[in-house]
């Protein structure tokens, strides 16, 4: 199978190591990737601040730069959710890009959702002998519908001890330009998300959102807590 492979913002920008890593677990599943050079945003972040124009001029782009009919792979549940719902508002009214659009929105895949329901393959035979505790997203969660995937991957992961963090559908704070425009609210509720992460006796804190896992993190720095973060990615690639 070949697949296009779709690398986030956040990841590019911030975490090239965790891209790597998604190509690693990829290729051990028997996977050919295809990672198209040219590709940037999907348009998310315009979208959410209200910028719709532009976020359409980026999408625009996205569709251009994915155009075979085949899986495009993601390691965001909240991209692929967003081009899954979203797309097709943006651009209800071009009849042009309907055919795009339609194929874009079938193709596109979060990750762990591509692994255990299109692949059918949930073990990797990874090793990461700590205790764990995993961050529900809310563009996971609620938009994409992801929550089992990510377990039943960690489950098959030789060490790893999965404890479930209390109030686990409850925001991390992050929000996009939430964390920006109202950083006290933000602030509080991800020191909740971190208590309660804490409270697990968890090491590690893991996620398939690397813009979530950023904002936890930066706030563990801060405060200097015994406390990790690492996207799903990087622990399916401790093989």
């Amino acid at each position: 199978m070949i697949v296009d492979l779709f690398i986030p913002c956040f990841i590019d920008q911030l975490y090239p190591d965790m891209g790597w890593n998604v190509v690693k677990i990829l290729e051990k599943a028997g996977v050919k990737i295809n990672y198209n050079p040219k590709q940037t945003c999907c348009g998310q972040p315009a979208f959410n601040s209200g910028y719709w124009k532009s976020s359409r001029k980026v999408a625009e782009k996205f569709l251009n730069d994915f155009q075979n009919d085949r899986p495009i792979v993601v390691p965001s549940a909240s991209c692929a959710g967003y081009v899954r719902n979203h797309y097709p508002e943006l651009f209800k009214d071009d009849a042009d890009k309907h055919s795009a659009v339609e194929r874009v929105t079938r193709n596109v895949v979060e990750l762990t959702d591509f692994l255990v329901n299109h692949l059918e393959k949930d073990n990797f035979d990874a090793c990461f002998p700590h205790k764990v505790t995993y961050h529900d997203a809310c563009s996971a969660l609620r938009e994409y519908g992801l929550k089992d995937e990510p377990r039943r991957l960690s489950s098959n992961v030789e060490g790893l001890i999965l404890k479930e963090l209390p109030d686990n559908t409850t925001c991390c704070g992050f929000g996009g330009t939430f964390m920006v425009k109202f950083v006290p609210i933000s602030t509080a509720m991800v020191e909740q998300k971190v208590e309660n992460a804490l409270s697990t006796g968890a090491e590690y804190i893991i996620s398939t959102e690397a813009s979530c896992l950023l904002n936890i993190e930066s706030y563990i720095k801060k405060n200097e807590l015994p406390l990790k973060t690492m996207h799903i990615a990087d622990v399916l690639a401790k093989f």
